[in-house]
């Protein structure tokens, strides 16, 4: 079995009294795609969080290249070589392309910022991911397609030799041929030989483009499985109900969550 680029084992977070997450084992393998997938409520913000270092852990730990490591926040993930896209970009639309993308990592000169340097190396990043629909580096962000400020979110996040990417659904409120773009992309990630992480609740996007599944039911696992050994119907069962036939959480376990 490969070795899983980032692994958390035995988390647990509570906010107050209320238990979020229960034991939680996940892991991201390098060269697939593993798709976080759960009910509203189910616990994945709060995990992905947790692994952004946005939040810390009552309990648990967290592993990146086999190795247990201490992260206190945000710049220790990036340092690891994680990073995430969230739902809402986090790009600024009066900036262009290679502003976007080195925005607050920006390379100086002697002479002030190193346009020359930024730019040669955005467009070789979006060239090395196959990007074809982006017209200039220079365009800005404003002017872009809901698909095209994914991919260049997504850019952005690769750009810093990063080995693991989370990308919180990435397809949401694209059109059809927008969200094969992505997709596209997703799987370009993979086969790079980064470690990403798709959360999404289209199960369409989760079975084209998915290796395994981790399916959260109420702060816990119900199942980490390739994705080619389980349904759509079963997913969907592990996700309502946190169990599919001999698959899943516990009965027991599973109502004393409810």
């Amino acid at each position: 079995m490969v070795q899983p680029l980032l692994e958390l084992r035995g988390v647990n977070k509570s906010f107050g009294v209320v238990h979020v997450l229960h034991d939680v084992d996940f892991a991201v393998y390098p060269g697939q795609v593993t798709a976080l997938v759960g009910d509203n409520g189910a616990g994945k913000s709060t995990l992905v969080k947790i692994i952004a270092g946005i939040y810390g852990r009552d309990s648990g730990d967290y592993y990146f290249d086999g190795q247990k490591v201490e992260v206190h926040g945000p710049r220790d993930v990036a340092a690891l070589g994680v990073e995430i896209v969230y739902q809402d970009l986090a790009l600024c639309d009066n900036l262009d392309i290679v502003q976007n993308m080195f925005l607050g990592r920006e390379e100086t000169s002697r002479l002030g910022l190193d346009e020359v340097s930024m730019e040669t190396r955005a467009r070789e990043t979006l060239a090395s991911l196959s990007v074809r629909t982006v017209k200039s580096v220079r365009q800005s962000v404003a002017s872009l397609s809901g698909g095209q400020r994914q991919t260049v979110a997504i850019a952005k996040a690769v750009l810093w030799n990063s080995k693991v990417v989370l990308l919180d659904e990435p397809t949401a409120a694209l059109g059809v041929a927008q969200t094969r773009q992505v997709l596209d992309l997703v799987r370009r990630l993979a086969d790079h030989g980064l470690g990403v992480v798709l959360i999404s609740h289209n199960m369409g996007d989760v079975f084209e483009v998915a290796d395994r599944i981790t399916a959260l039911y109420l702060g816990q696992v119900a199942a980490d499985v390739p994705a080619k050994d389980v349904t759509h119907s079963q997913v969907v069962e592990l996700i309502t109900a946190g169990r599919s036939g001999d698959l899943g959480i516990a009965e027991d376990s599973a109502n004393a969550a409810v």
